[in-house]
């Protein structure tokens, strides 16, 4: 045990790699000025993230974050807490502040004039920052730190700052300004700061574990409550992302439930899922599936698949199936996914749908029509034939049983006699009525 503790021991040892303390500060200090070609070099770069976040170019944003001289004064901020040298501390303060005063300021400027506003995908990935972001600010300022302290640097500064991705975030405060969208503001404003507070306290960490001297008019306790100040602000940062993280697992499990839901429980001969979507908000949980073929008995379809949702951890969750009728039912689903193909048999299948309720409605009101005009038709011959009859009224009427609660519909003729007419005559009327009709039963009451 002693001999793979010695081993390891070995292979993390920093003895022999290190340059010279001196030698590493002189790197950072010089990269904390933010003067003459610095300054130029980050508006420039600026302006490049802004084009590649307008075009949505990931390409184009990776070589803005390459060309950015942005992590120099966040690594002096660590280095200026590590080592207790104040003035260092406050000069990369204020050249980080006016850096990001003149990031901002140029992508807001570009996106004011800019034709294209519309946020993608590269613009909405830096307005919801996470506890991953955290990590990712942290080990990569503990790279950072390292690598300019060893005597091999390598390629590792360049892959830092893409990893930690200062540029895009600034840029989209930027956008968020220029368009007034507050959310993409405040978001972008705050994985931008996660980025240089991560990075800076890797930087301090890093230079503790270097073992860099402290500056010898470093004052101990001034020293001390710097550093509780630099725990208490790295904390207080990163809470806001554990509970964008929290939320962002709920809604992946909920989107995994749902899409096993889906996939399980919808399976029909003659129908198919077209597209299913679930969402999350306002403690509203929803889960829309639109339906493509047979169009199936919607109530019954709604009742029997919601009872199945606490099977795969979706209780509480709404479920709305969408299917036949695209302009009622699937008014504000997003579309813009399916195929011309997909909407048109959608379309077709509403068609089909209201047709069918169109000719069962023509069919009703052609019998109305008709019961109300069979009377009219049958006077000249009723005076004729059964001249008691002075009025008769024909309609069908549906009975229900008291016992059983079975209807029954029968065909009724109210009949206003103008002198009595003999039953056996009433049972004539009733066998003409039965022929004239094409019915097989016709009721006569008698109204006076």
């Amino acid at each position: 045990m002693k001999d793979v503790r010695t081993a390891l021991k070995g292979y993390f040892s920093l003895n022999g790699y290190l340059i010279p303390q001196h030698e590493a500060e002189q790197i950072i200090r010089e990269g904390v000025s933010f003067r003459g070609t610095n300054i130029l070099i980050l508006v420039f770069a600026i302006l490049i993230a802004s084009l590649g976040l307008n075009t949505n170019s990931t390409a184009v944003i990776i070589g803005a974050m390459l060309i950015s001289p942005l992590m120099g004064p966040i690594i002096g901020l660590g280095l200026g807490v590590g080592i207790e040298d104040f003035d260092l501390l406050k000069r990369s303060f204020r050249n980080l502040s006016v850096a990001a005063a003149f990031s901002v300021l140029a992508s807001t400027m570009y996106f004011l004039i800019s034709p294209v506003s519309e946020g993608h995908s590269e613009l909405l990935a830096r307005t919801s920052p996470t506890i991953y972001d955290v990590l990712i600010g942290f080990f990569g300022g503990a790279a950072g730190i390292f690598a300019i302290g060893s005597k091999s640097k390598g390629n590792v500064i360049p892959g830092v700052a893409i990893a930690t991705a200062l540029m895009p975030p600034l840029c989209t405060v930027g956008y968020g300004l220029a368009t007034w969208q507050m959310s993409y503001f405040f978001g972008a404003l705050y994985l931008f700061l996660i980025n240089s507070i991560y990075i800076g306290l890797a930087t301090f960490i890093g230079v503790k574990l270097m073992h860099f001297s402290r500056m010898e008019t470093a004052v101990p306790e001034r020293a001390r409550k710097m550093r509780r100040l630099v725990y208490s602000v790295a904390i207080l940062t990163m809470l806001p992302s554990v509970y964008l993280t929290y939320n962002m697992l709920r809604q992946e499990r909920f989107e995994m439930n749902a899409s096993r839901f889906v996939s399980d429980e919808f399976r029909f001969p003659s129908t198919q899922v077209l597209s299913h979507t679930a969402s999350m908000a306002h403690g509203e949980r929803l889960v829309n599936v639109t339906l493509i073929g047979k169009v199936l008995p919607q109530d019954s379809l709604e009742l029997a698949l919601s009872s199945r949702l606490h099977f795969y951890g979706l209780q509480g969750a709404k479920l709305n199936i969408i299917q036949g009728d695209v302009a009622g039912r699937a008014s504000g689903q997003d579309l813009a996914g399916h195929s011309v193909k997909e909407i048109y048999e959608m379309a077709q299948n509403s068609l089909v749908q209201k047709q069918e309720v169109i000719d069962s409605l023509r069919q009703i009101i052609d019998m109305h029509r008709d019961n109300d005009s069979i009377s009219a038709r049958l006077a000249p011959e009723l005076k004729v034939v059964f001249p008691q009859v002075s009025e008769i009224a024909v309609t069908k009427a549906v009975f229900g049983n008291i016992s059983d609660g079975g209807l029954d519909t029968a065909n009724i003729a109210l009949v206003q006699f103008s002198r009595p007419m003999p039953a056996a005559t009433q049972a004539e009327l009733a066998r003409y009525l039965q022929a004239r009709l094409r019915v097989k039963q016709v009721r006569i009451v008698q109204v006076k």
